[in-house]
């Protein structure tokens, strides 16, 4: 083979795609941490979003809902009517959580009703979220089960009833509340759990985070305990385990103080104290992270 050949044969292949990691995929947009919230914290939840308006003139006025899950952790579903279900939970994924989610969306809006949506493992370079949906907060309802996956008038045979049973006996009780963004309240055996999405960067939170820790104020009352933070998509989430019986609304006003009092941590522009460091080095030591 003449060494021209073997150029032109090097050249013809085509090129690879890379997974580039994306640390913040939702950065930027205006429903950041309640994304992060819906794939992270809560198990059946759903919310309408808005094609961008040159997608909905080259697709239609098409439904879309976003899901935090859809049977078999399917990336997306078209029903038969041209309506869209989005999954934010899903097994597999590259590097770059936002593109794969726009890239799935615009398999089931290039698809066929009704026909299983197709999506390729790595995205490749893409339009992402922001260029696809309007760009707006959440409208989030949280359900007690997954019954949304189905119509109301949609059959169920005894195997998608079993099936459906299922899924709906995994979900634990979970509330969004209502004293700061993207923070859930849930029940778990034995206990609950209030967490919360964090809206700033992580040395923004963790700092206003250590200086109400070295004040004796990062708990939500004195019957909880501040049980860690992680991780997840760049945000860090912190965790106060509470005592099991008392319903979600009893904790909102205690809640309320604690995101009242991280402002104003946050708004202190003062170097931290030596008691304040040793409480961030405390803080990093109980921290996980969520990919």
């Amino acid at each position: 083979m003449s060494k021209k050949n073997r150029l032109d044969k090097k050249q013809a292949k085509p090129p690879k795609v890379r997974d580039v990691f994306v640390a913040r995929p939702f950065a930027g947009l205006a429903a950041e941490t309640e994304l992060v919230a819906l794939r992270e914290l809560v198990p059946a939840a759903t919310a309408p979003l808005t094609l961008a308006p040159e997608y909905a003139e080259k697709y239609g006025d098409r439904q879309v809902t976003l899901a935090t899950i859809l049977p078999m952790a399917w990336p997306a579903l078209t029903k038969t009517d041209g309506r869209i279900l989005l999954g934010l939970q899903r097994h597999e994924r590259s590097g770059d959580v936002n593109r794969d989610l726009a890239v799935a969306l615009l398999c089931a809006l290039e698809g066929e009703p009704g026909a299983p949506v197709n999506v390729p493992p790595l995205p490749g370079e893409g339009p992402r979220l922001g260029d696809v949906l309007v760009d707006a907060p959440l409208e989030i309802t949280v359900h007690d089960g997954f019954d949304f996956w189905l119509d109301a008038d949609q059959e169920r045979d005894a195997e998608v009833s079993a099936s459906l049973d299922a899924a709906n006996a995994s979900v634990y009780p979970t509330v969004r509340m209502a004293a700061a963004p993207a923070a859930y309240w849930c029940r778990v055996p034995e206990k609950s759990h209030v967490r919360w999405v964090l809206p700033d960067s992580e040395d923004v939170a963790l700092n206003a985070l250590a200086r109400l820790s070295a004040a004796g104020e990062l708990k939500l009352t004195e019957e909880t305990k501040f049980a860690g933070m992680f991780r997840a998509h760049g945000l860090l989430v912190p965790v106060w385990d509470l005592p099991s019986a008392p319903e979600a609304g009893s904790w909102e006003e205690s809640l309320a103080a604690v995101a009242a009092r991280y402002e104003a941590a946050k708004a202190a522009d003062e170097p931290l104290t030596p008691d304040q460091r040793r409480a961030k080095q405390g803080l990093l030591g109980r921290q996980l992270t969520l990919r």
